[in-house]
């Protein structure tokens, strides 16, 4: 049996936390994850999606504000694994860390390292418009993400994925993926390359600024932000009277009969049939999903019927 230590805190990192659970030759002595967090409108403490799992499957929890803590380590030399494992656990591991595994310590990252190393890469990946990214299962060192590679799987990136729906594409394949890579190592057969970090990128944590469309980007680039940061910061612009709108869904289209007059990125065209377009710096985006600031979401024509919307108005 591989001993392990799991570290991992949202969402993501549930399917692998359950597929090793249910491996045949893994024994997970304890799962470590971040301290409960004040969440909602109350503030109330929540604990984080790894934490409630373990606790229904059985397993020991520690939640230490810091993982390398000199009072922390001692509790994982204690337990003495084989290999520490980190799903987006959120926290750098030391060197005192880093050398209690008789095996090492492995992390699962959404992308295809040395590209989009960092806490987002699954939104830039959508929001540079990469065709293609993945995971990578990788060996930790000291740095960010800079760690030996043991085992990669590409994704295609579809053109209606959001970061939402490859975020769980991702966190699926992974944790089979990760399965993989520690049966390897149970059995002796690990191979390891280093990252070239000459083709390396980042992809740092998005800002709600982030999701601020610019409408004299190309219409791809829109299309692309507002999929990228779906569910979070959530693309938005404002209108002229400075009311906040969420974009949920655009697409790149042209309209079938253009406005009479010649408009600026960021003005609004309203087609005979109520379609919602925007210009944009090399074109047209058609606004299918929108949400008015403080009310629901609703389709372009409905946000045109309800709130006046008229050709010529300008979105910022």
């Amino acid at each position: 049996m591989l001993k392990i230590i799991f570290m991992g805190t949202p969402k993501f990192a549930l399917p692998s936390l359950k597929a090793l659970y249910e491996s045949d030759f893994i024994e997970i002595l304890s799962v470590v994850t971040k301290p409960d967090e004040p969440r909602g409108r109350g503030m109330r403490h929540m604990p984080p999606p790894i934490k409630t799992a373990a606790e229904k499957l059985g397993l020991k929890v520690y939640q230490p504000k810091r993982v390398s803590s000199p009072k922390f380590i001692p509790k994982l030399r204690e337990m003495a694994p084989d290999v520490i494992v980190v799903v987006a656990y959120g926290q750098i591991l030391k060197p005192e860390v880093l050398e209690i595994p008789l095996k090492g310590c492995v992390n699962l990252h959404p992308s295809l390292l040395p590209r989009y190393r960092g806490p987002a890469p699954i939104q830039w990946a959508i929001i540079n418009g990469e065709e293609e990214t993945g995971v990578t299962v990788m060996f930790l060192d000291e740095g960010e993400d800079t760690g030996d590679i043991i085992a990669q799987r590409r994704v295609r990136i579809g053109e209606d994925d959001t970061a939402e729906t490859l975020h769980d594409r991702l966190s699926q394949i992974g944790a089979q993926l990760l399965v993989e890579v520690l049966r390897d190592m149970d059995r002796g057969k690990v191979n390891r390359r280093r990252q070239d970090h000459a083709q390396a990128t980042y992809a740092p944590k998005l800002k709600k600024e982030d999701g601020h469309i610019d409408w004299t980007a190309d219409s791809a680039r829109i299309c692309n932000l507002i999929r990228g940061t779906k569910p979070w910061p959530g693309a938005y612009s404002y209108l002229q009277n400075g009311r906040m709108i969420k974009i949920h869904e655009a697409i790149s289209s042209q309209p079938d009969e253009g406005p009479e007059v010649d408009l600026e990125p960021g003005q609004i065209y309203v087609s005979p049939r109520n379609d919602l377009f925007v210009r944009t710096g090399d074109g047209w985006v058609k606004l299918l999903s929108v949400q008015p600031e403080g009310k629901r979401r609703m389709s372009g024509p409905d946000f045109v019927n309800g709130y006046r919307v008229k050709t010529g108005d300008r979105l910022r």
